[in-house]
C-alpha cells in the first residue's frame, strides 16, 4: 500500500504544495433571511473547509441586510475558491476578503476586535492577581461575589488568548467568546 498521503474529500488536498495554508477574514453580505446562514455553513463543511471564527448579526436594518465575518484558514486558492463559492450562493450581495484587501491598501491586516466573557473562580491570592492582572488588560469586572468574577474583555484576538492563558493557573472556570468582528481601515466600505 502506498504510504502517502491519500486525497480526502477536503479541498485542502487540491493546492500546490508549494502554497502555504493562512488565516483570512472574509466579509460576507447577505439578505436577512431564514436558512441563508445554514447555506453558507453548509458551504464549507461540505467541502471540508474549516472556520475558524464565525459572527453575523443585521448590519442594515431597513434593507434587512446581515454582516457574516468568517475567519478560516487556506491555501490562497483554496481561499479564493471559498470565496467564488459563496459569491454564487443566491442571498449573498457582496464577499470580500478583508485580509487581501487590507493588503492592497498597504496595511499588514485588517481591524479585528472580539469580546469574551471569562469567569475566574478563586480566593485569597489567587483572587488578587486575577483581579490585578484584569485591570492590567483593561478588561472590566461585570459580576463578581466573594467566590468568582466575570470579566469582560476586549481587542485582539491574540490579547484574548493570552488573558485566557494568564486565567488559567488563577481558576479560570469558563469562556464565552463572540468571535472575530473586523473591517479594513479608511472612509471606503465594504
Amino acid at each position: 500500500m502506498n504510504a502517502q498521503l491519500q486525497p480526502t474529500g477536503s479541498a485542502y488536498f487540491i493546492a500546490k504544495e508549494t502554497e502555504r495554508p493562512e488565516n483570512h477574514t472574509l466579509s460576507v453580505l447577505v439578505d436577512n433571511e431564514p436558512g441563508v446562514l445554514a447555506r453558507v455553513i453548509g458551504l464549507f463543511s461540505g467541502r471540508g473547509y474549516n472556520i475558524e471564527s464565525l459572527t453575523v448579526s443585521e448590519t442594515e436594518h431597513e434593507k434587512h441586510l446581515s454582516r457574516i465575518t468568517i475567519v478560516t484558514r487556506g491555501t490562497p486558492h483554496v481561499l479564493e475558491q471559498i470565496k467564488h463559492q459563496l459569491e454564487r450562493i443566491v442571498p449573498v450581495h457582496r464577499v470580500v476578503d478583508l485580509t487581501v484587501l487590507a493588503g492592497e491598501l498597504g496595511q499588514d491586516r485588517p481591524m479585528e476586535r472580539e469580546l469574551a466573557l471569562v469567569k475566574v473562580a478563586g480566593t485569597g491570592d489567587h483572587r488578587v492577581e486575577a483581579l490585578r492582572l484584569a485591570e492590567a488588560f483593561r478588561a472590566n469586572v461585570i459580576d463578581a461575589n466573594t467566590e468568582h468574577f466575570i470579566f469582560e474583555i476586549t481587542g485582539k484576538v491574540s490579547k484574548i488568548e493570552q488573558f485566557i492563558a494568564i486565567m488559567k493557573p488563577l481558576g479560570l472556570v469558563e469562556v464565552c467568546r463572540t468571535g472575530v468582528a473586523a473591517m479594513n481601515r479608511g472612509p471606503q466600505g465594504m
